[in-house]
Formats: C-alpha cells, structure tokens, sequence
C-alpha cells in the first residue's frame, strides 16, 4: 500500500458516518433555511466526531503501523489534519444548531446551547469541545512552542474528550437512521477507544523493550553515541529507523523515565544498539551523562526513511546536517556489514570541522564502499549550499533518488535545488521530527 493510498483511506473513512445521514434526510431538511441550518449543524458533528476518532485511532504509535503512510512523521501529519479539521467541524456543530433554533427565538437558541445542567447529552458535548480546545491548542503552538513533556501531558485529555464526545452521540442517537448509528460509531469508537488502550497499557507491557548502557563515545562535546545491549528481547529494525528511548538513571540531571524519539545509529546486523544523541533540550542534554550500566527502555521501530534499506537497488543521492548525520552513518555501516556496493554521494553540512561529528569513520566507510563519493561542506567557508554546488558534487544528481535529513531551513533549500535540478517530487525523500 502507497502512502497516498493509506492516506485517502483514512479520508474515506471519515465520509462513511456522513452518506449514512445523508440517506436519512428527506425534503424537510431541506423546507426552510433554519432546516437547513440545523442539517448542517448534525453534519458538521457527525464529520467533527468521525475525524476526532480516527485522530485517536492514529496516535496509537503501533510499530509497524506508520509504514503504510511512509513512516511515523506522515502519519502524524495526518493526525494533525484529522485533529484541525475535527476541531473546526465542531466548533461549527453548536453554532450552526444554535442559529436553527433562533428561527424559533433568542429564547431557544439560548436553551439550544445552554440548557439545565441535568441535559447530559448536551453538556457532554460541551465539555468535550473545552477538553479538546485545552489539549490542541499546544499541538498547533497558539502559545508557542510547547515543552515536550507538558504537552504529552495534556495531550492525555484526549481520552476523556473522546468518551465524553461518545456519549454525547450516544445519548441523541439520532445522527444516522435505525441500526447505522449504533454499528458504525461503535465500530470507530473501538478504533479509538482501542488505540488509546494500547498507548497507556500494552505499549509499556509489550512495545517496551528493556536495554542497558554498555558504553558511551563522545564524537562531539555535545554529542554522544549510546551503546545498548539487550535484555530478553532484541529489537528488530532497518537502517534510518528511530526509536523512542527512556533513560531509567536516577543521577539524571533531568528526563529520568521521560521517553523521546531517537534515529538509530547501528546497522541492523550488530547485536548492540546505537543511537547518537545531540544536547537539544533539557533531557538530551542530562542524558550525555547516563552512567554506563543504567537501564534504557526502547520502543519501536518506526520511520521508513530509505525505501530499500539493505540494498541501492537505484543511485542515491544523500544530504546531512548536522545530527541529521545518523540514519546515513547507520546505513553505512549496514551496508558495509553487508558487502554492499553503494552507488551514492553523500554531502555531510556542518558549520565548521569541530562540528563534523563521526567524521573520521564516515571518511574510512567512504572509502570501504565501492561506488561512494563523501563531501564535505562547511558553512563558514562556502556559505549557503547552492544548486550548482550539488550538480558539481553529483553531475547526473537529476537521474537519483535523493534523501534529506537535518535542520529545517537546510532541507527545505535541498528540495528546492533538487526540483529546480529535474528531480521528480516522488524521488525526493526526507526525514523530520515532530512532536507526538
């Protein structure tokens, strides 16, 4: 299944609920404009609360789940959709039913939207519409970036939003005619219901994987190369994957049990784990000092960032910046342990040579690879990367499939000298981090 495909998919979905009322209107939803608006008011909740369940059944984070989409970050660029756009539809929903009702009076649009505190259909809703309010609103920075932590705490509202959401529906059960409305919200309410049971008690039972610190190798004085071994369990994956990680060191300065998303660095092949971390914040900086021996727990894999991650079935062209250097170091290294030719450029951005993390080791697996070319590229003295750069680096660049992994700004700019090279959209592919 395409990505694409996985994603219309998820769309369609949200049409199901929506035909099924529409079969149920008739011409008197359709007699006056207050009908009218009242129609539109049931649908635009119908739509909301199908978006909303989807939303949660997507946030699930079930390895192997996110392949279909392309990897972890597209899925969640259409969990952020979904979430939007149900937040939209219902906050539309009240309105709309409230300026129905005003063909009647002020009196009862009023009724319609505040009615006795004893109408739990109603204020359900309500309550459901403030919870989802609180807990999108860091999603989509409304006050600016929020800190990790915070928001995967209020991001839990997400649960109770989408029972108190259910028994709103359920308690009108008029949205779709006779045995629909019970089979098809029942049916997304498991999805999401489901996904959120997974997240809170079988992620930490089965997804969790249990490690511990074996060494630790400081390539930069901001940077460190975690080496994990295994516990009962060994964590299957490809090269470019990521995991999330949780350090268990009690001396932590700060992030002891925090999980956060991590690229591996080691190729599939090895027993151990690696994965190279960079001071960012507050838990990547602390974690510079685990101690060696500590526990970690893993949790993953996810990512699909190489499309045929053991082999270069066609030439590749690669672009890094900075610690965005590490799917590429550990595809590397697998395809040395594998004896594979590697038909790619690779040009590594970094401001200056003390920032050239792994250097030395990228140069000797350059040079071990048949068919590899490394270029270096510092800011400091050439300035922004520029297309003919690329094309002077790489001269049949438009004949490649290209990867992208690094700061923002660098990966936006490569896509642009790629496209303005003739490299097709679809042979473009980049890697990202978002929060969730």
């Amino acid at each position: 299944m395409t990505a694409r495909t996985a994603r219309t998919t998820v769309w369609l979905l949200v049409l199901v609920p929506v035909l099924f009322v529409l079969m149920g209107f008739g011409l008197s939803d359709l007699a006056s404009p207050a009908a009218v608006l009242n129609a539109l008011g049931r649908l635009t909740g119908v739509a909301g609360l199908a978006l909303l369940l989807l939303a949660a059944a997507l946030s699930a984070r079930v390895p192997g789940f996110d392949q279909p989409f392309g990897g972890l970050t597209r899925l969640w660029h259409t969990h952020h959709l979904l979430g939007a756009w149900s937040l939209i539809l219902l906050l539309l929903h009240p309105i709309l039913l409230a300026f129905s009702a005003a063909a009647h009076g002020t009196g009862t649009a009023f009724q319609t939207l505040f009615p006795p505190l004893s109408d739990i259909a109603t204020w359900s809703g309500w309550l459901a519409l403030v919870l989802m309010m609180v807990f999108l609103a860091p999603s989509f920075h409304f006050f600016g970036r929020p800190d990790y932590e915070r928001w995967k705490l209020v991001h839990r509202l997400a649960g109770p939003a989408v029972i108190l959401a259910l028994v709103h529906t359920f308690y009108f059960s008029r949205t779709m005619p006779g045995w629909a409305d019970v089979a098809i919200w029942s049916a997304f309410a498991a999805l999401a219901v489901g996904a959120v049971v997974w997240r809170f008690v079988f992620s930490r039972r089965i997804g969790r994987l249990s490690y511990r610190v074996s060494a630790l190798d400081k390539p930069a004085n901001n940077v460190v190369e975690l080496t994990l071994e295994p516990g009962k369990r060994r964590l299957e994956y490809q090269a470019g994957n990521f995991v999330y990680l949780a350090p268990f060191d009690r001396e932590l300065d700060d992030g002891y049990a925090e999980e956060h998303p991590y690229t591996l660095s080691s190729s599939p092949r090895e027993k151990q784990l690696r994965i190279a971390i960079k001071d960012l914040g507050d838990a990547s900086r602390a974690i510079q000092d685990i101690r060696v021996g500590s526990k970690v727990t893993v949790e993953g894999p996810y990512g699909r960032f190489f499309k045929s991650p053991d082999r270069i079935k066609i030439p590749e062209f690669w672009v890094a910046g900075g610690i965005g250097i590490t799917p590429f170091l550990a595809r590397m290294r697998h395809l040395k342990a594998l004896e594979e030719p590697a038909n790619a450029h690779l040009v590594f951005c970094v401001q200056d040579e003390a920032r050239a993390i792994f250097l030395e080791e990228l140069t000797e697996l350059a040079e071990s690879l048949p068919d590899f070319h490394l270029h270096m590229h510092y800011f400091y003295q050439q300035g922004p990367i520029s297309q003919q750069y690329l094309e002077s680096a790489c001269p049949d660049l438009a004949t490649r499939e290209i990867y992208i992994c690094g700061p923002t700004p660098l990966n936006h700019l490569i896509q642009r000298h790629a496209r303005a090279a003739g490299v097709p959209l679809a042979r473009i592919h980049t890697e990202e981090f978002e929060l969730l």
